[in-house]
């Protein structure tokens, strides 16, 4: 089978790939992504590693068929007064195609903001900067995943709108592919300038749960990654590894002819730009303030790998306090420095009467920490690294 990205062809590699085929692993698979190669692929669960799923991101309501906020989610794209509709060519006409479209407003995706996406025939938008075989992995904005096929029938097509307040795209009267006669499916997803995100439904002909999987992904919801760098055991070079921190799944039973879905965008860490207000806000939880990136965040967002490269979860404590306790703080901050004063004259007298220990002296650095909403992290110390060429800002 082919598949197309933005004018360019290439060959669909099978699902059953061997486990020596890297995914977004090495250096030969990132010039391939940045040289237009993209291919949508089914995924083993065991490919992207969930870290954390709760309501950290984004709250999220269902609307039914009678209810009237359903009516009033859905776009109509008919309406000129909505903006200039666009029918995207390409994506009409083709099987398994993804293509990169710019929004016109900075869209707010777990609270990184976005200017290009990749919109899929398959019923779902693509967010990931770093386009890949997996497309149906994660990071994706999803209405409705599954095996559509646009080249079908003429009246099949894949729209936008974007009018500089709420980027649309409709996936209009597409077929499932090999079930082009159980009928049409039309349906649209609405990204606003707000950071909202909905879901439409006007024609949903099957329940979600008889669509069969075996070909492509079929999800509902919303979903981001991050990527790091894993040490590999066959070579001096790193892996990239994506890890899956949050995903939003939501209940397909309530997709159904006339219905909607809300997902309300909840403050996150990166929306603070200074120390005080990150460590203090009553609006997020678990934020650290990383003095060296200048950066607000709780570690897991898609910069994961520069606040493990600038240790920014080891460099700042808990907010300062105020009024009585302050006095308290400082008290204790100076018996803290007297101890410590005594330790390391202590420890200078042992080195220089011990000349052995002043050669094997080392400082043990931490590759992951782990945290209290980040259980999953394991707690990895790496021996015989001196602490050496590393700055260290001051607090705030």
């Amino acid at each position: 089978m082919r598949y197309h990205v933005n004018g360019q062809q290439h060959d669909e590699r099978p699902s059953h790939r061997t486990p020596r085929e890297p995914w977004l692993g090495d250096a030969r698979v990132a010039r391939e992504v940045l040289g237009g190669g993209l291919t949508i692929d089914t995924l083993p669960d065991n490919m992207t590693h969930l870290v954390e799923d709760a309501d950290r991101y984004y709250s999220w309501r269902s609307f039914g068929p009678d209810d009237p906020r359903t009516d009033e989610l859905w776009v109509d794209l008919n309406d000129l007064g909505h903006g200039q509709v666009r029918m995207h060519g390409i994506l009409s006409n083709t099987h398994r195609q993804a293509a990169k479209v710019a929004l016109s407003f900075d869209f707010p995706f777990y609270g990184h903001y976005l200017r290009q996406i990749t919109i899929a025939t398959g019923g779902f938008i693509f967010m990931g900067a770093v386009t890949h075989r997996m497309l149906t992995a994660t990071q994706y904005i999803a209405p409705l995943m599954a095996n559509f096929d646009p080249s079908f029938s003429k009246e099949s097509t894949v729209q936008y709108l974007d009018n500089g307040e709420v980027f649309v795209v409709q996936w209009e009267r597409v077929r499932l592919h090999g079930r082009e006669a159980e009928g049409a499916y039309t349906f649209q997803a609405a990204l606003h300038l707000t950071g909202t995100i909905t879901f439409s439904y006007r024609d949903i002909p099957l329940p979600v749960e008889v669509i069969s999987s075996a070909e492509h992904q079929v999800k509902a919801g919303l979903s981001d990654a991050f990527m790091v760098n894993l040490p590999s055991p066959q070579s001096s070079d790193a892996q990239r590894q994506l890890y899956e921190y949050h995903r939003v799944d939501i209940d397909t039973t309530k997709i159904t002819n006339n219905s909607a879905f809300e997902f309300t965008a909840l403050p996150t860490c990166l929306k603070h730009d200074s120390c005080e207000l990150c460590l203090s806000s009553n609006l997020t939880s678990g934020c650290t303030w990383c003095n060296v990136l200048q950066r607000c965040s709780d570690g897991m967002d898609r910069h994961r790998q520069e606040w493990l490269d600038y240790a920014c979860s080891e460099e700042t404590g808990p907010p300062r306090q105020h009024d009585g306790s302050a006095h308290t703080g400082v008290i204790v901050g100076v018996v803290a420095a007297l101890v410590l004063l005594l330790a390391l004259t202590l420890l200078a007298l042992y080195i220089n009467s011990h000349p052995s220990a002043r050669r094997n002296s080392y400082w043990p650095s931490m590759k992951f920490r782990k945290q209290r909403f980040h259980s999953n992290y394991a707690e990895v110390e790496v021996e015989g690294h001196e602490k050496e060429g590393i700055m260290e800002a001051g607090q705030c």
